[in-house]
């Protein structure tokens, strides 16, 4: 059975775990959800089996991939998956998408899984680094490889009871989700910047610019950190709560500058 997995990320991490899946299935379609987020209408997959995978942010899913989950028809796929990673809790994530599918064509989430990888929001926490993080790696790998099986089987699986998880959400997420497309005022580019680039190839909302030799943001932010976590000099700062100067900076060792623009660049190929 032909599998069709959407996915978002923005330090690598939902990438490679996609990437996982699509391995241990076989006949699998890795699509970018930012290659679809300026197209019109519905998106009706014609596949036996479908997937979303995604990072979670601040309980829930990031704001692109709720809004993509409320344009997807699912009349014509029997079997619906998702997979968020995860630095701490995020089971909420999953509901919020079983809810979006429930409440616009009474369909639900056949399966639903939660994986836990390096967490990478270095305003709150520093990512891990060196055998910590590639601890951390591993046992998701091997979380993966348990995910891909129970897929490939059908096997039902509801996201669960996590009463913390959805506190969370409730606290968090709306705020959150109305204010994300601003939060790129609290970015900037200090000194150490070269003008390379790279911070505008990354990003999956095509929110940066190059502007004399500075990137300048455009106010479609997804907090995603693309930018922060792939500068090559981190030159990028945010303001926000402990900030980001000196705190760490990470990206899934398995996930390239190239991946990454390959993603941001379906942007501008589906824009119309």
């Amino acid at each position: 059975m032909k599998t069709v997995i959407y996915y978002f990320t923005g330090t690598g991490n939902s990438l490679a775990a996609a990437r996982k899946i699509a391995a241990d299935l076989g006949d699998c379609e890795l699509i970018p959800i930012a290659s679809l987020q300026n197209t019109d209408g519905n998106v009706v997959p014609e596949t036996g089996r479908l997937g979303i995978v995604c990072p979670v942010y601040d309980g829930g899913v990031p704001v692109m991939v709720a809004e993509f989950a409320g344009r997807l028809d699912l009349s014509r796929t029997d079997y619906v998956f998702a997979v968020v990673t995860m630095g701490g809790m995020g089971i909420s994530a999953l509901h919020q998408l079983d809810g979006i599918f429930r409440r616009r064509q009474d369909k639900r989430l056949d399966a639903a899984f939660a994986v836990r990888m390096p967490g990478n929001f270095p305003p709150l926490f520093r990512p891990p680094s060196g055998a910590k993080r590639d601890e951390i790696l591993a046992a998701a790998d091997r979380h993966l490889g348990e995910i891909a099986e129970a897929i490939g089987r059908g096997r039902a699986a509801q996201p669960g009871f996590a009463p913390i998880s959805a506190v969370m959400k409730a606290l968090t997420y709306g705020p959150f989700s109305r204010q994300v497309h601003g939060a790129d005022r609290d970015f900037s580019a200090s000194d150490a910047c070269t003008g390379c680039g790279t911070c505008a190839k990354v990003c999956p909302a095509a929110n940066i610019e190059i502007v004399d030799g500075r990137p300048a943001w455009s106010h479609r932010c997804e907090l995603c950190c693309a930018c922060l976590h792939f500068c090559p000099v981190e030159a990028i700062q945010f303001r926000m709560l402990l900030g980001t100067e000196g705190r760490g900076r990470y990206r899934h060792p398995d996930v390239k500058v190239a991946d990454m623009e390959a993603q941001a660049r379906a942007v501008n190929l589906h824009d119309r």
